[in-house]
């Protein structure tokens, strides 16, 4: 497929191991207002952080095949997990398509730091990937800031249930963060796409600890803003239309019935939403 066949009115696709993915989709439509979006929410295969890295590629790869036969003219991998394993193989299997991946914001976090002390709150896949332990390595050396690395084992389980407020989810966010703290970290970042959601429980743990100007990054505008110099590098941003305005729909491994609850809880829309399992998007079961 070349760029010269993609329409700019073919919806960007974007996908997560579960719901985390809107924290990216709410700044995308923000600053992409006319973009018709494709959400996909694995969460019937979540989390992605406790499986093989081969796994989590091939699942990234029949979920690519399933944006692309959709019609998307640009991929998002709303997911650090599946960026660290996959975004690579998604860039030579579609080579025609802008594919976006995340990953945590060590660089902006290091430039917002006041004394150099950076936690970084993450899934334990994320931190021990090797791109990411190069990435920390070549910006520890470039700017002198110390990373702690902090693997955050069910926080992401806890947010896919919904429970972003909870005892147990405040609970889990002061075990995590307290450390950090303690340690002099005056800079947190948000290291998975599940984890802006519960900024505010966040911000609720940092002010129980008695600790005051914590500042938080979380690379979802960054990622939004990417994607739209990639859309214009490419001729492909959608137009304004009144008469055909941006739509949104949403996909789900699991249940399109709690995928709608995050919809309308988490970006105050309420789009149509399908269930589905890739099973016709894996090529001869590998990679």
């Amino acid at each position: 497929m070349s760029t010269s066949l993609l329409s700019n009115d073919a919806p960007v696709g974007i996908f997560d191991s579960g719901v985390g993915g809107l924290s990216i989709l709410r700044h995308i439509r923000a600053q992409l207002p006319h973009e018709h979006l494709v959400y996909v929410a694995d969460s019937g295969f979540a989390p992605y952080g406790d499986k093989p890295e081969d796994v989590v590629a091939e699942r990234s790869l029949a979920i690519a095949r399933f944006l692309v036969a959709k019609g998307a003219k640009a991929l998002v991998v709303a997911c650090n997990t599946a960026t660290v394993s996959a975004v690579r193989l998604m860039r030579t299997r579609f080579p025609a398509l802008a594919i976006v991946g995340v990953e945590p914001g060590l660089k902006p976090a290091a430039a917002a730091s006041r004394n150099g002390k950076v936690g970084v709150l993450a899934t334990e896949r994320t931190l021990a990937g090797a791109k990411f332990l190069k990435l920390r390595d070549e910006i520890a050396q470039a700017s002198g800031a110390h990373f702690l690395l902090q693997p955050c084992q069910g926080l992401a389980d806890q947010i896919e249930f919904g429970e972003l407020d909870s005892s147990a989810t405040v609970g889990m966010l002061k075990r995590y963060i307290a450390p950090l703290l303690a340690q002099g970290a005056d800079t947190l970042v948000l290291g998975c796409t599940h984890y802006p959601l519960v900024q505010a429980s966040i911000e609720q743990v940092i002010a129980a600890c008695g600790v005051r100007d914590v500042a938080l990054i979380d690379t979802g505008e960054a990622v939004a803003r990417q994607l739209g110099r990639l859309l214009e590098a490419g001729g492909l941003l959608r137009a304004f239309d009144p008469a055909l305005p941006a739509r949104v729909e949403g996909w789900t491994s699991a249940s399109a019935t709690a995928l709608s609850a995050a919809f309308n809880s988490l970006v105050g829309i309420d789009p149509p939403v399908e269930e589905t399992d890739f099973a016709g998007f894996y090529t001869a079961g590998h990679i």
